[in-house]
């Protein structure tokens, strides 16, 4: 029998109910549902007290592999509404200055490459993108909309039909955390 244990923090609030498991703290909420029919009957989440046990009566590795992919989710839904996430990109251009804006829940970048039509990127749920110069920033408290955040970013200025070599030009991650 596997079981796995997460300390649950004073100033965070963690709510379960079947598979569907909720976090809010300070800085927001988030809420995931991890009912799958590949695992319904072999994984069990439950709250006791301020500890959330993950627990599982099978030796197959992949349920063992997917309680341990639900732990560190709930993990960082934890750590995510009392600290939040940042991802850092550096704009880089050799050949044309290209310019980044944030219009609504867009990312706009014009100029790329000296090309006439603009590039765009989504913003996901609640993060939120700042530009300056030529560092763009991604802070949220949901993990899987600000890293996806910064990758639909970065993939807007993928090139694709030239020498990587000599067009070092795009957008690219520096630091997450």
């Amino acid at each position: 029998m596997a079981e796995r244990i997460i300390e649950i923090p004073q100033e965070v609030e963690v709510g379960v109910e079947g598979f569907k498991v909720s976090a809010s703290g300070k800085l927001g909420k988030v809420e995931k549902d991890f009912s799958s029919p590949l695992f319904a009957n072999e994984i069990n989440i439950a709250k006791n007290g301020s500890k959330i046990t993950i627990s599982s009566d099978s030796g197959k590795r992949k349920i063992k592999s997917m309680a341990g992919t639900v732990e560190s989710q709930i993990r960082n839904m934890i750590s995510g509404v009392s600290s939040g996430y940042a991802y850092k990109l550096k704009i880089v251009f050799m050949h044309f200055p290209m310019t980044v804006k944030v219009s609504g829940k867009e990312v706009q970048v014009h100029n790329f490459l000296g090309e006439k039509s603009l590039r765009s990127a989504k913003i996901l749920g609640d993060a939120k993108v700042e530009v300056k110069d030529d560092e763009i920033t991604v802070t949220g408290y949901n993990l899987d909309d600000v890293g996806q955040t910064a990758a639909n970013i970065e993939r807007a200025t993928k090139i694709s039909a030239r020498d990587r070599r000599v067009f070092q030009d795009g957008i690219f991650l520096v630091s997450r955390g």
